[in-house]
């Protein structure tokens, strides 16, 4: 019809620019007014092959019967109210037969739900086998939502084939749009899913980077197909403690990408490779584009740039790209040492007060070969990854949950694993005290070594940067849950440690500190099991990051620092300009 184009509702052009880039044409149509916005969008289109269907329940059988003479995906659209139901016994049939049938069901403001409105009817959970996956796609009115429905949609017409496929369910929510000006469908950000039979996409030109989370330890086969990978391309593997990757091109990011006031070139890149789970390291990147490689074959949008997705073995990928005959290069790498070199001499050329970062930079490059080091999330996590430790030293943290409670214990049951390794653990109060009933496991061997950081509350809430520092002092009462455990007791700990059969030490500063170090780290066994417990203060914790924060500066990095203090969506515009992204 004249003058009239695509809808203006934003989630109705994400959807029809990603139906078209992932090659998806058939369309069943069903009148209503909720769904209107997406059928009138569709039928203006002649990229789409659209039929009509007043009753539903034929609809999705016309679907069945189109999807599998067709081999092609089809797409279904109803309106709300019992408009859906009746999709129940053809979505029953795709599902049993693997067809892969797209039932985009539209709705209402799903807060209405429950409220007496009419035609608002609940389908936010539906049954076990009439979909292989069901999504909800509210009105995009934000970057937020514009990013999060990118991926939902992405996941759900990239299930239609995945496994053998099936049907797959999106609830649309629309916003009654009368606007049909948009003449040019804005394109979508598309992602896709290799499989190993697959067809390979081309690495793209310029510079390429790995990050990899929360990582099993690497075998040296995986190793090395990786270090050749990062060969082939002059890349470089960006880690933290718990990545488990010992490689030639390693690189611990975290104090570069974490400073305010600084923009790291290092962390921009054209392609970068995410591999492993969560991380702990704040590690801030800034690709043009994410590939994600991991045997679960999910879309895990890290950055919010995820382009492909690799459904295989690591060592699979890494084999496929990798020249295992070309010449090695360390460019990259070498301009990441060297900046790393740089930011480490200023630690030193400043006086750091005692605190968790003082103590890591102190302590981490002493941690005895072979050992495995256990980190607290959070401020020990972070602090941590500011320094390096030794090539033989594999780091583990209970990054999955996120949460204090659990990691003492995790900690001591891989020390079972080998009781003849030495285990370090770090731990803040906080969380020593949530689990410290482990400590009294008649199974604790004489491989322990506890790091207890006593700043008597979460520290974390009253570091500067934190929004919980803004109330101050008032901010121990109930934020930072300070003055319990004994209130920083010196004899508290001390009794428990030493009733249950532990060797105790204690610091209060860095000379005391530094007089029992050495006996802490001693190589090999020791008769007892060992506890440290050193006191700080909260005031020299927050300060010691502030510094750590702030050794590099430039103008750049200022300007992004300060629209950051910006407001809303405009602000994370601003600061894209800026980046020139």
């Amino acid at each position: 019809m004249e003058g009239k184009y695509y809808s203006s509702e934003r989630s109705v052009q994400l959807l029809i620019s990603l139906l078209k880039q992932h090659n998806i044409k058939k369309c069943v149509l069903s009148p209503g007014a909720t769904n209107l916005t997406f059928v009138a969008s569709l039928q203006q289109d002649p990229y789409f092959e659209c039929y009509s269907s007043v009753d539903e329940r034929s609809a999705a059988y016309i679907a069945c019967g189109l999807a599998a003479e067709s081999g092609e995906p089809v797409v279904l659209s109803c309106t709300g109210a019992t408009a859906s139901r009746n999709y129940i016994p053809g979505l029953t049939e795709a599902y049993y037969r693997k067809l892969p049938v797209l039932a985009v069901t539209s709705t209402q403001d799903i807060s209405r739900i429950g409220h007496h409105i009419a035609q608002v009817i609940d389908r936010r959970v539906i049954q076990n086998d009439i979909a292989l996956l069901s999504e909800y796609i509210p009105v995009t009115d934000s970057n937020t939502n514009a990013w999060s429905n990118t991926v939902k949609i992405n996941r759900a017409l990239l299930e239609l084939r995945h496994r053998g496929g099936g049907p797959v369910h999106l609830n649309v929510e629309t916003a009654y749009s009368r606007d049909y000006s948009v003449k040019e469908l804005p394109q979508a950000r598309m992602i896709r899913r290799v499989m190993p039979q697959d067809v390979f996409p081309e690495l793209p030109k310029g510079r390429i980077a790995v990050v990899i989370g929360a990582h099993q330890k690497f075998t040296d086969t995986e190793t090395a197909f990786l270090d050749a990978f990062c060969a082939t391309y002059d890349a470089v593997v960006f880690t933290d403690h718990t990545s488990g990757y010992k490689g030639k091109y390693r690189v611990l990011i975290s104090i570069l990408s974490s400073q305010a006031k600084d923009y790291c070139s290092l962390t921009s890149m054209d392609l970068l490779i995410h591999i492993g789970d969560v991380s702990g390291g704040n590690i801030g990147m800034r690709p043009h584009a994410v590939w994600r490689v991991n045997p679960d074959g999910e879309l895990r949008d890290t950055y919010r740039k995820l382009t492909y997705v690799f459904e295989m073995e690591e060592q699979a990928f890494f084999e496929h790209y990798a020249d295992t005959a070309s010449l090695e290069r360390h460019g990259y790498l070498d301009a990441c040492r060297k900046e790393l070199k740089a930011i480490w001499a200023k630690v030193l050329e400043n006086v750091l007060p005692f605190s968790n970062v003082w103590i890591a930079h102190e302590t981490a490059h002493r941690i005895p070969a072979d050992s495995v080091l256990f980190l607290g999330i959070l401020n020990t996590l972070r602090t941590w990854n500011y320094f390096d430790i030794p090539e033989s030293v594999y780091g583990y943290a209970n990054t999955g949950g996120f949460g204090i409670d659990g990691y003492i214990s995790s900690f001591m049951g891989a020390s079972l694993a080998h009781p003849g390794k030495l285990y370090f653990c770090v731990a803040g109060d906080l969380a020593f005290f949530y689990d410290m009933n482990v400590l009294g496991n008649r199974h604790v061997g004489r491989n322990i070594r506890i790091l207890l950081i006593n700043n008597g509350k979460g520290t974390e809430f009253r570091n500067y940067n934190h929004p919980g520092a803004a109330f101050g002092e008032e901010t121990d009462k109930y934020i930072a849950a300070a003055g319990h455990f004994g209130n920083k007791s010196h004899q508290l700990v001390r009794h428990y440690a030493e009733d249950l059969g532990y060797e105790y030490l204690s610091a209060n500063n860095k000379e005391e500190y530094l007089e029992y170090l050495d006996r802490f780290l001693t190589p090999g066994l020791t008769d007892r099991p060992m506890l440290f417990e050193v006191f700080t203060d909260n005031k020299d914790e927050s300060d010691a990051i502030r510094m750590v924060r702030n050794l590099n500066v430039s103008i750049k990095g200022i300007l992004v620092d300060t629209v950051k203090s910006m407001v809303g969506e405009k602000g994370k515009e601003v600061i894209k300009g800026l980046l020139g992204k």
